[in-house]
């Protein structure tokens, strides 16, 4: 009958072949001093013929460290999916793992962080976080919490976002540039981030064009919120929109297109977060990127300098955002470009 013991070399057959103890083996193969250079090379030997692997959960276990790094996203964001994939690189370059909890129908952000807790994360990176202040400074009493892509005033949390009032304002500018005086705002969910990106529409337009141009559509964060927002745009002679996010957007571009008009024929419409969707040929969306590589290495760095004492004091990175120009945008209707 074949044996059931587990045929993965142990630390102790490596010390057993190289003719030294299991100490003086965990030394080596640790990268410590002490161990001569015969009893070293034997080890180094020894491992390399034996395939041996150090159990990593056993060593971090015997430390009292995981070195785990918790991640709240939500599945239904293409941002969120990207931003994941950054966080993920920049923990491997940092010599840290990432578990990752989805927001879904059936589990809110209080039990998404049960979970992360109960696998003995470490630290807690929440995108976009709805957690109140006094929630979120209670999760940072026993370990570091920073709260990704939304502003929080929270003591022991640390803040890392992109400034979406001036990424706003950056669709704007582009748009008066190519010579739009009639913008409107497809608003998005309550919150936070909606009153950010809000505010930056109407300084920017009050600024450039005036203060009688200003125009928000309430809207949304998905496709269908921003399709229905379209027959809110039919009374006024709007010759460009721009979205909450890209979701709300591709809604608007397919709201307009079933209504028989073209996008930047008749209006032009910009994004944010320049998620997949709106680089395709196909969309060729014009969005305001979040820069999700900066963002994800931002938020890593922030919880490992709490992690290993490099830092007690809270922090906010703010990050610039970039427009990105593409094919839903150009001059308004009857008019050229310079």
């Amino acid at each position: 009958m074949p044996s059931t013991r587990s045929s993965r070399p142990r630390l102790a057959d490596v010390a057993a072949r190289a003719g030294v103890s299991t100490a003086t083996a965990s030394l080596v193969l640790r990268g410590r001093p002490g161990p001569g250079r015969r009893a070293r090379q034997a080890v180094l030997d020894a491992s390399h013929e034996l395939g041996y692997r150090a159990d990593r959960s056993a060593s971090l276990l015997a430390r009292r460290r995981t070195q785990l790094l918790g991640v709240s996203m939500d599945v239904r964001s293409p941002f969120h999916a990207e931003l994941i994939e950054e966080i993920h690189a920049a923990a491997d370059g940092l010599g840290y793992d990432v578990v990752v909890s989805p927001l879904t129908r059936t589990h809110d952000e209080r039990r998404v962080v049960e979970t992360l807790l109960d696998s003995r994360c470490e630290a807690l990176l929440l995108l976009a976080p709805g957690l109140s202040a006094a929630q979120l400074t209670d999760l940072a009493q026993d370990r570091p919490v920073v709260a990704v892509g939304r502003p929080v005033t929270a003591p022991g949390v640390d803040v890392v976002r992109v400034a979406d009032d001036r990424g706003v304002a950056l669709a704007v500018e582009h748009l008066v540039a190519l010579g739009h005086r009639d913008i409107a705002f497809v608003d998005g969910p309550s919150g936070t981030i909606s009153t950010l990106r809000r505010s930056g529409y109407r300084r920017a337009v009050r600024r450039l064009v005036g203060p009688d141009a200003v125009h928000v559509v309430p809207g949304g964060a998905t496709e269908d919120k921003g399709a229905a927002a379209v027959s809110l745009l039919r009374g006024r002679p709007v010759s460009a929109a721009i979205a909450f996010n890209d979701r709300c957007a591709l809604g608007v571009l397919d709201g307009l297109r079933r209504d028989g008009r073209s996008v930047p024929g008749d209006i032009s419409l910009v994004g944010y977060d320049d998620t997949p969707l709106a680089r395709l040929g196909t969309i060729d969306l014009t969005s305001v990127s979040q820069t999700p590589g900066e963002m994800g290495a931002a938020a890593v760095r922030a919880a490992v300098e709490r992690l290993e004492g490099a830092r007690s004091h809270d922090v906010e990175v703010l990050l610039e955002p970039v427009l990105v120009v593409r094919g839903s945008t150009g001059p308004p209707p009857n008019r050229t470009m310079p």
